[in-house]
C-alpha cells in the first residue's frame, strides 16, 4: 500500500512537471523611475518565484494556468499584475511614504545642455542635480496613473546569416511608425522605453525621405545605396528606399470611413479620449462632400453614435465627437463587428473603405484574445475594408494587441502622443494614412557570396517572411499609402573580412568550389519587389540588380546618413549585441549633419530625444552602480 502511494505521488509530480509553461520578463521601478533590486516576483497560487537583479530586471517561468504576478518589497505597496498575452512587463511600485522630490520629469520642449550630461556623469548625487535643474518639474500624474501594465510583443534580434548557405532573405514592407512616437513619449516623461517597445524599422520609417517618384507603370520606385557601417568598422551598410507615388487630395477617391472609438473607463485620461477627440477633428477637417463618415463607440456595449454623414457636414461630425464620454468596460470585439458591418453597408466599389480604430488597446469584454481578434480581422478584410489603428495613452497601453490588429487588417498603425503627432498623421500625411496605392508589398534579396560573406536586416523582426511566401499571393504583407516611403537597412560583412559576429567554419565538402562566369560578377545582390494594386488579387513583380559600389559614409546621401543615425539610436535603446561602437555622441553628430530641409522640425526633435536618452541612460547606470 505504501509503495502504491509513493508511486501515485510520483506520477502526480511528473504530471505537474509536464504542464506547459511560459516565460515572463520585465523591469520593476520605483516612483522615481529607478530600477529596484531584490523585489520578490511570485506567480499567484503557485510556489514559483524569483527576485529582480541590480537593474530591476526579472525573468520567471510560470505555468500557463498562472493568471497573476505578485510583486513584493518591504516599504512598498504590494502590486498584483494580471497576465495577458504579453510576455514583457514593466511595473512601478509605490512607496508607502512618498517624498515630493521623487516626482521629477524631463520637460519635452527644453534643450538639454551638453554640460548637464557631463555633470550627470561626474556626480555621485544624481538627485541633487535633478532637483536643481530647470529641466525638471513636479509630475502632476497620480500614483494610480503611474502604475503600468503596458504590454509589448517580445522581439528577438536576428543575427548574421551566411550568404553562401542562405543567400535569399524575404520580408514584408512596414510603414507603421507607432514605435517612434511611443519611444518619444517614454523619453519625454523621463523614462527609458522598454526594450521591446523599440522597433527599429518603425523608428526609421517615422521620418520622410527624399526618394524619386515612380515614373513607369509601377506605383513604386526603389533606390539603393552602399556605404561603410558607422558603428561596426569594416562592415558595410546597404540602404534600400521604396517610394509610393504621391496623389493630390483632389484626385483621391471618395472615402467611406468608420471611426471606431473606445470610450471605456480606461480612456478617461487627458492623453486618451480628450486627445482622441481633438485628433479626429483634425481628420474631419480634411474630408470632402463626396466622403462619408460614421462613428461607432464602444464601452460595455457598442453603438452607432453618428450614422453615415457627408464629410463636409463638419459641425455635425464635431458635435458627435464632443459628446463622447468615457466610462464602463471594453467590449472591443463587439465594436469591431459593428464598425465593419456599417462599413460594408456603405461600401464604395471604387472608393477607400476603412475602419479607423482609436483605443489604448485594453479589450476585456467579448472577443479579447489576440488570436481571436486576429481571426476576426483577417475574416473582415476579405470584404475589401482596411483597418487602421491609432493608439492613445499610457499605463495600460496594449501595443502588442494593436500592432497585430493593424497588421492583419491591411492597414497602418500609429501612436498619437500629442496633438502635433495627430496633425502629422491626419493633416500632413493625410493621403498616406488613408489611401493605399499598393498592398501586400514584399521584398526579396539574393546576395552574391562573391561579395557578401554574411548579412543582417536591421529591425523588421516581426515582418520576416519565408522565402516561398514571396511568390504566394495568398500571403498577406504590408500596405503603402499615397506618398509613403519604406526604408530598410542591411548590415553586411564583406567576403574575406574577419568579424566576431560570425564564427569560422570548415569549407563544405560537396558544394561548388569554382564560381561560374555568372557568379564572377560585380553585382552584390538582386533586389525583387512584389506588390498588388489595391483592387487586385494577383501580384506584380519588378527587380533591380545592385552593384558592389561603396561610398564613404561622409559622402553618402542625407537619406542614408539620417536613417543610419536613427538605426544606431535604436541599437543603443535596445542595448543590441550588434551595436559595436555605437554611441549617443555619434548619433547626434551624424544626425546634425543630415538634417536636410526639416521644415516641420522632426529631425531636430530627434536630436533632442537622443540627448534626453543619453542623460537618462547615464542616470540609470549611475543609480545601478551606487546601489551595487
Amino acid at each position: 500500500m505504501k509503495r502504491n502511494l509513493i508511486a501515485l505521488f510520483s506520477l502526480i509530480l511528473c504530471a505537474f512537471a509536464l504542464l506547459p509553461s511560459r516565460k515572463i520578463t520585465g523591469t520593476v521601478l520605483n516612483s522615481a523611475l529607478e530600477p529596484m533590486k531584490e523585489v520578490q516576483v511570485m506567480a499567484k497560487g503557485t510556489s514559483v518565484s524569483t527576485n529582480t537583479d541590480s537593474l530591476g530586471k526579472f525573468e520567471i517561468t510560470v505555468p500557463v494556468y498562472a493568471k497573476v504576478l505578485v510583486f513584493n518589497m518591504e516599504g512598498y505597496f504590494t502590486q498584483e499584475i494580471k497576465l495577458d498575452s504579453s510576455s514583457v512587463l514593466q511595473v512601478i511600485l509605490e512607496n508607502m511614504v512618498l517624498r515630493p522630490e521623487q516626482f521629477k520629469v524631463i520637460h519635452e520642449e527644453l534643450e538639454i545642455e551638453e554640460t548637464a550630461v557631463a555633470d550627470y556623469q561626474k556626480s555621485e548625487n544624481v538627485a541633487t542635480i535633478m532637483a536643481a535643474s530647470p529641466m525638471y518639474a513636479p509630475r502632476s500624474q497620480s500614483l494610480k496613473q503611474r502604475t503600468t501594465t503596458e504590454s509589448y510583443s517580445p522581439i528577438t534580434e536576428k543575427g548574421f546569416q551566411y550568404a553562401e548557405r542562405e543567400p535569399v532573405t524575404t520580408f514584408s514592407a512596414d510603414v507603421d511608425r507607432a514605435a517612434y512616437s511611443n519611444v518619444r513619449r517614454f523619453l519625454n516623461s523621463g523614462q527609458m522605453p522598454p526594450v521591446d517597445a523599440v522597433r527599429i524599422e518603425e523608428m526609421i520609417n517615422y521620418f520622410a525621405y527624399e526618394y524619386a517618384q515612380p515614373k513607369d507603370e509601377h506605383p513604386l520606385s526603389v533606390k539603393t545605396e552602399l556605404t561603410d557601417s558607422p558603428w561596426n568598422p569594416g562592415l558595410k551598410l546597404l540602404h534600400i528606399g521604396l517610394q509610393a507615388k504621391s496623389v493630390s487630395t483632389k484626385e483621391l477617391p471618395a472615402s467611406n470611413l468608420v471611426f471606431l472609438i473606445d470610450v471605456s473607463g480606461s480612456m478617461s485620461d487627458e492623453n486618451k479620449l480628450p486627445l482622441l477627440q481633438q485628433a479626429f477633428k483634425l481628420l474631419t477637417d480634411q474630408l470632402r462632400s463626396q466622403d462619408k463618415i460614421s462613428i461607432v463607440a464602444y464601452a460595455g456595449a457598442a453603438g452607432v453614435i453618428l450614422p453615415p454623414t457627408a464629410g463636409n457636414e463638419n459641425m455635425k461630425i464635431r458635435e458627435a465627437l464632443e459628446n463622447l464620454e468615457a466610462g464602463g468596460s471594453t467590449a472591443g470585439g463587439e465594436g469591431i463587428e459593428l464598425a465593419y458591418k456599417l462599413a460594408k453597408e456603405n461600401f464604395l466599389p471604387k472608393g477607400n473603405n476603412r475602419v479607423i480604430l482609436a483605443t489604448d488597446g485594453d479589450f476585456n469584454v467579448g472577443v479579447s484574445s489576440e488570436s481571436d481578434l486576429q481571426k476576426l480581422i483577417e475574416e473582415k478584410r476579405k470584404d475589401g475594408i482596411f483597418l487602421s489603428v491609432m493608439g492613445f495613452g499610457m499605463g495600460n497601453y496594449k501595443d502588442s494587441q494593436m500592432e497585430t490588429l493593424a497588421d492583419k487588417g491591411n492597414g497602418n498603425y500609429a501612436y498619437i502622443d500629442n496633438i502635433q503627432e495627430a496633425r502629422k498623421e491626419f493633416v500632413e500625411e493625410f493621403g498616406g494614412t488613408l489611401f493605399t496605392v499598393a498592398k501586400d508589398v514584399k521584398f526579396q534579396i539574393e546576395f552574391n557570396p562573391q561579395h557578401v560573406q554574411a548579412y543582417r536586416l536591421i529591425g523588421y523582426e516581426n515582418r520576416a517572411l519565408q522565402n516561398e511566401d514571396f511568390n504566394n499571393d495568398k500571403k498577406d504583407a504590408g500596405e503603402m499609402g499615397a506618398g509613403h516611403t519604406v526604408t530598410a537597412l542591411y548590415e553586411i560583412i564583406p567576403t574575406g573580412f574577419k568579424s566576431d559576429y560570425i564564427s569560422q567554419t570548415d569549407a563544405l565538402k560537396y558544394q561548388k568550389k569554382n564560381p561560374s562566369a555568372t557568379e564572377k560578377s560585380d553585382e552584390m545582390l538582386t533586389l525583387k519587389i512584389r506588390y498588388k494594386n489595391p483592387d487586385d488579387e494577383k501580384s506584380r513583380l519588378f527587380d533591380l540588380p545592385v552593384k558592389n559600389l561603396n561610398a564613404p559614409f561622409a559622402a553618402a546621401s542625407e537619406n542614408l546618413r539620417f536613417a543610419a543615425s536613427v538605426a544606431e539610436f535604436g541599437l543603443l535603446l535596445r542595448n543590441s549585441e550588434y551595436k559595436g561602437s555605437a554611441s549617443y555622441r555619434t548619433v547626434i553628430q551624424n544626425a546634425k549633419n543630415a538634417l536636410g530641409k526639416d521644415e516641420e522640425g522632426y529631425r531636430s526633435e530627434f536630436i533632442k530625444l537622443v540627448k534626453t536618452a543619453e542623460l537618462l541612460d547615464n542616470n540609470q547606470k549611475t543609480v545601478s552602480k551606487n546601489k551595487e
